[in-house]
C-alpha cells in the first residue's frame, strides 16, 4: 500500500485481520511509534495512533511487533510505555546507532519470527537531509543507502503485506524524498517475492 499519513495504514490492517482470522506481527521502520493514546481534541483515529489502534482491535500481537528508529521530541512517554507494557519491542535511534543496522534487522527478523508480519516504512524514518518531503521529520535517522538495507533485510519473513507512507510531495526538495520513496516500495515489493 502507498499512503498518505500513518492511518492508512490502519484499514489496510483490518482487512488482513478479517481475511486470515489472527493477529500478525509487525516490522515498523519509523522515527515515531505510533501508539499514542486519543489526542487531538480526544479523537482516536490519528496519524499517531494506527498501531495502537490495531492492537487494541487484534490486528497485531504486540508481543511479534518491532519498532525501529524511535526519536524525536516528546512531552511523555505514553507511547513508549503502551508498547513496553504489551511487550512491544522499541528500539530508539540511540540503540539502534549503537547496534548499527544489521543488528537491528536482525532483532527485528528474531521479534517476528516465522509467523506472518506486516512491514511500514514511515518516510520519516529517514534523516531529514535525505527526505525532506514529509509533516514530521526528525533529524538523526538513517541515510537513504542505510533505510535500503533494513528493507532488504527483510526478505525471507513471512511478509503479507507493506506500506510506504508519510511522502508530502509540497514538502519536498527536487523530488529526492519521491524518488526515495519509489526506491523502497520497489525493494519491499522485492522483499515480499517468495525466495
Amino acid at each position: 500500500m502507498v499512503g498518505g499519513d500513518h492511518l492508512c495504514t490502519l484499514t489496510v490492517l483490518r482487512e488482513l485481520r478479517a481475511a486470515r482470522g489472527e493477529a500478525f506481527g509487525l516490522v515498523l521502520l519509523d522515527s515515531h511509534t505510533d501508539l499514542y493514546p486519543p489526542y487531538f481534541g480526544g479523537r482516536t483515529l490519528t496519524h499517531g495512533n494506527p498501531f495502537r489502534q490495531a492492537i487494541e482491535e487484534g490486528c497485531l500481537d504486540p508481543t511479534r511487533c518491532v519498532m525501529a528508529g524511535m526519536r524525536g521530541t516528546s512531552y511523555n512517554n505514553a507511547d513508549f510505555q503502551y508498547g513496553w507494557d504489551r511487550g512491544v519491542r522499541i528500539l530508539p535511534i540511540e540503540e539502534c546507532v549503537a547496534l548499527g543496522w544489521p543488528a537491528v534487522m536482525q532483532i527485528a527478523r528474531e521479534v517476528v519470527g516465522d509467523g506472518p508480519t506486516y512491514a511500514s516504512f514511515d518516510i520519516d524514518f529517514v534523516d531529514p537531509a535525505y527526505a525532506p518531503g514529509t509533516g514530521t521529520p526528525e533529524v538523526g535517522g538513517p541515510n537513504s543507502f542505510e533505510a535500503i538495507q533494513c528493507v532488504r533485510a527483510l526478505r525471507g519473513l513471512d511478509l503479507i503485506g507493506a506500506d510506504l507512507v508519510e511522502v508530502s510531495p509540497p514538502f519536498d526538495t527536487g523530488g529526492i524524498t519521491a524518488w526515495l520513496g519509489a526506491s523502497v516500495m520497489f525493494e519491499l515489493l522485492c522483499a515480499m517475492l517468495p525466495e
